[in-house]
């Protein structure tokens, strides 16, 4: 049961994107591993930036 709940909640996380900085820090060591990477604060506003710089409505 503790196996399932743990499986559960990773994939919980996944969706909801809370793991986004492990999952990048993971992506970070296997690409680009002589490069600083960002620290979660940094990551967080980049990612905000990436995600509402240029959104186009009519509304």
């Amino acid at each position: 049961m503790k196996a399932f709940l743990k499986k559960s909640w990773a994939l919980l996380r996944q969706l909801s994107g809370d793991d986004a900085y492990e999952r990048y820090l993971r992506h970070h060591v296997l690409v680009h591993p002589d490069e600083v990477p960002l620290d979660r604060k940094s990551f967080f506003q980049r990612e905000q930036e990436r995600k509402w710089n240029g959104v186009k409505r009519c509304c």
